[in-house]
């Protein structure tokens, strides 16, 4: 087993070594249906011996209702007990042949990932294995109620933790009763009141082949990867796909919670609901966010409140595109005696960006960066593969990677200007401090 585990350590070791040699190139991705009706998208890629599966289902905190946690709470039950098989024994028969499960929540998706060896011995037990975690998941009471606790006792944490107030204040904020409010670990009286039968009923209506997107990367060919799939989602429920999610509604106006806490730092959030997957306006959007804040120390939120005036260490912005719109946001933290200036400076900078967009030397200068750096974000396994998923998911064009640059290059900054004009409203946006008063 030590052999097994070290090999395996080695070749993560040199997976991106061995990409670099095709990093130009994007990867070709074959669709298609499982027998069932799971979409699955493939990329072969023979170099390492070993393959990886995520399959994605439409079963995110956004599906919570009244019982928030419970996507999260399901996903990380889904190994401590399945076909029989307590979680010791689950973990020790992946640990044997070298493979690696996982599950994680967030609010558009529940991905559970399986990575292994392609070899017959490894592949056919890790399928196996994988395949009674995924349609046979137990919920043991004993299991329930560890996890229950290490639920609660992370939510403690949490609510002493100004990043997390601030965060769950500021969804809060911007989604109202929708359900991307929903916090995706729950809160203390949700996680208590979660029963086995809950977490069998959400698995029962959600983990079903329908309503799942299967993504393949590795050396194995695509008449391979169908078997794959197929034995992924044997026993699986057909089901239904999840409903569409309710449209996020826009703020009306303008909004500022400050909450105290004792800290000598102010966690700052500013922003609204911006984009989702699949807009005519999110290469726009994350072509100009890029000079205005997602660059890093080149940013002009960076060259206004850290380079010039000092007030944050960080400072950034960004647009995450989900199902829905998702949070436009602008983030900081600054000294509680400089919360009001950062704030105004940051909104400031906003609303100037806002109303004459970038310089053609700026737009000219996000545009090699963003392509010269694109090339590493498919340089492995595990990255092909997280974008896959997020192109299956979303439904996004099956040449979205292909035609990713030539989308950059193409963006304008007129462009730039008429989306961020009709997107961002300084005066609708939602303000929220977290931390000592100054």
């Amino acid at each position: 087993m030590f052999a097994i585990n070290r090999f395996f350590l080695s070749l993560i070791l040199v997976i991106s070594v061995v990409f670099n040699h095709h990093a130009l190139a994007s990867p070709d991705i074959h669709l298609w249906k499982t027998n069932d009706g799971a979409r699955v998208y493939f990329v072969e890629a023979a170099e390492l011996p070993m393959v990886d599966v995520h399959v994605i289902f439409d079963a995110g905190s956004a599906r919570d209702g009244e019982h928030a946690g419970l996507a999260s709470f399901t996903a990380t039950l889904l190994s401590g007990g399945a076909g029989g098989l307590d979680s010791d024994a689950i973990a020790k028969r992946f640990s044997e042949i070298g493979a690696r499960f996982g599950a994680s929540a967030d609010r558009d998706m529940t991905t559970v990932t399986l990575r292994t060896l392609t070899g017959d011995e490894f592949l056919q037990p890790a399928l196996a294995l994988f395949n009674t975690v995924l349609t046979k998941p137990d919920f043991p009471e004993q299991d329930i109620e560890r996890e229950r606790n290490r639920i609660l006792i992370g939510l403690q944490y949490e609510e002493q933790s100004p990043a997390s107030i601030v965060e769950r204040t500021f969804y809060s904020r911007l989604y109202g009763n929708h359900p991307y409010a929903i916090p995706p670990g729950g809160t203390t009286d949700t996680v208590k009141a979660i029963t086995a039968e809950m977490l069998k009923s959400f698995h029962s209506q959600y983990y079903v082949s329908k309503n799942a997107v299967i993504a393949i990367t590795g050396a194995v060919s695509k008449k391979e990867a169908k078997e794959i799939a197929e034995q992924i989602t044997k026993g699986m429920t057909k089901g239904k796909i999840a409903m569409p999610l309710p449209a996020v509604e826009s703020l009306e106006q303008a909004s500022e919670e400050n909450i105290s806490h004792p800290s000598t730092q102010n966690h700052v959030r500013i922003g609204q609901p911006g984009v989702k997957r699949g807009d005519p306006d999110y290469f726009a959007l994350y072509v100009g966010n890029h000079i205005l804040g997602g660059s890093g120390l080149v940013s002009r939120l960076n060259e206004e409140i850290r380079e010039k005036r000092a007030m944050s260490y960080s400072v950034y912005s960004y647009f995450f595109p989900q199902r829905e719109y998702g949070v436009f946001t602008i983030g900081l933290q600054t000294k509680n005696t400089q919360t009001k200036e950062a704030v105004d400076v940051a909104k400031n900078v906003l609303q100037d960006y806002i109303d004459h967009g970038p310089t053609q030397e700026e737009l000219d200068s996000a545009k090699k960066n963003i392509t010269g750096g694109f090339p590493l974000n498919i340089s492995s396994n595990s990255k092909i593969i997280g974008y896959i998923s997020m192109i299956g998911f979303y439904g996004l064009p099956i040449d979205y990677l292909d035609t990713f640059n030539a989308n950059v290059n193409a963006v304008t900054i007129a462009q730039i200007k008429d989306a961020f004009k009709r997107r961002l409203d300084i005066n609708k946006m939602a303000t929220v401090t977290v931390g000592g008063q100054p």
